[in-house]
């Protein structure tokens, strides 16, 4: 079956006891628990236990309406006579992670002096199977749509086209050009410069998912730049947020602004993988908004490692599967309350 029908036959599972047993003993008994049918389980197809979240395990069940049954049953109490005593789960519903699929406009006039520029984008359909590309502009702009990582490997290559340009060593051929040629020449080779990050590391770009960003940027901004002297600016575009880095004037290291590029790369990617994103529309009208953060804030104190961003029509939460799942169930039973109260 494909991935979305996994991830629909899913649940996530915490409160799995650490460190009691080993790792594989934990996974059976998970299994046993949740193919029991006064735990209104069902036939188990995977378990993933452990995972990058400690405590917590994934299920998932060959049939889907497992998954509601489970969800329904009040209280969940890992048993068994390998177990020292019983431990309370927490069932929640899995939370497809919505960051792999993001939409930016490329700027492909640059490549325009070497490239003929649809063969060039007839060349990245070919290599990247994995990204939809819209039509491509006269003026040399494209939309294109895919996973997250796909379009880094995308920035990757095009990044790659462009410093092979800029580094061009065919000295006959320049000194055979005409003056309009050479300075057509000379403005593609300042735009490269501009496009590839400064040769001295002085200055660094880096491309995030707007998402992983806003999350990143709340809870381990002191973290990253923790004894640096690095002077971050951000530009958003949609779903994509791109990053300049560049050292301030107290420290005369220029290998920072590299170490911290190197340190958020590697951090996103790990937050990429374990982020989930959960939606809180405003159901009844856009003037109960004010209400709706409210009532998340109230909440907030419960889930501290959840971030929720207000938007005009609905409210994003980002965190764990289980933490954005409970989230948004805590705030919809209160909201429901608070109407049912007018």
């Amino acid at each position: 079956m494909g991935q979305a029908a996994k991830s629909a036959r899913t649940v996530v599972i915490s409160g799995v006891p650490d460190g009691v047993l080993n790792d594989d003993v934990m996974s059976d008994i998970l299994v046993i628990h949740f193919q029991k049918a006064k735990n209104n389980g069902g036939d188990v197809e995977e378990v993933k236990y452990p995972t990058t979240e400690k405590g917590v395990a994934y299920i998932t069940f060959e049939d889907q309406e497992v998954v509601g049954s489970v969800l329904q049953k009040n209280e969940h109490r890992l048993e068994d006579r390998r177990l020292p005593r019983y431990y309370p789960l927490k069932v929640t519903a899995y939370c497809e992670n919505v960051f792999s699929s993001v939409t930016a406009v490329l700027d492909m006039s640059v490549f325009k002096y070497k490239f003929v520029l649809e063969d060039l984008i007839q060349e990245l359909k070919k290599k990247s199977t994995a990204l939809s590309f819209g039509s491509l502009q006269s003026n040399g702009h494209i939309s294109v749509q895919g996973s997250f990582p796909a379009m880094k490997w995308l920035r990757d290559f095009l990044l790659l086209k462009a410093k092979s340009l800029s580094e061009d060593k065919n000295e006959e051929s320049k000194s055979h050009q005409r003056p309009k040629k050479r300075l057509q020449r000379h403005r593609l080779t300042r735009e490269m410069n501009n496009f590839v990050h400064d040769a001295e590391g002085e200055k660094q770009v880096v491309v995030l998912d707007t998402d992983v960003y806003h999350y990143m940027k709340c809870f381990f901004s002191k973290e990253l730049l923790a004894n640096t002297d690095v002077v971050i600016s951000d530009v958003t575009d949609g779903d994509i947020t791109t990053l300049h880095l560049q050292r301030g004037r107290s420290r005369p290291d220029a290998g920072q602004v590299l170490r911290v590029k190197e340190k958020i790369e590697n951090q996103s990617i790990k937050l990429h993988k374990s982020l989930r994103k959960e939606r809180i529309n405003f159901e009844r009208c856009i003037r109960d908004k004010k209400k709706y953060r409210s009532v998340c804030e109230s909440v907030k104190s419960r889930f501290p490692n959840v971030l929720f961003i207000p938007c005009d029509t609905h409210i994003d939460l980002i965190g764990s599967s289980s933490a954005v799942f409970e989230f948004k169930r805590e705030v919809n039973k209160k909201m429901q309350g608070l109407f049912q109260n007018r």
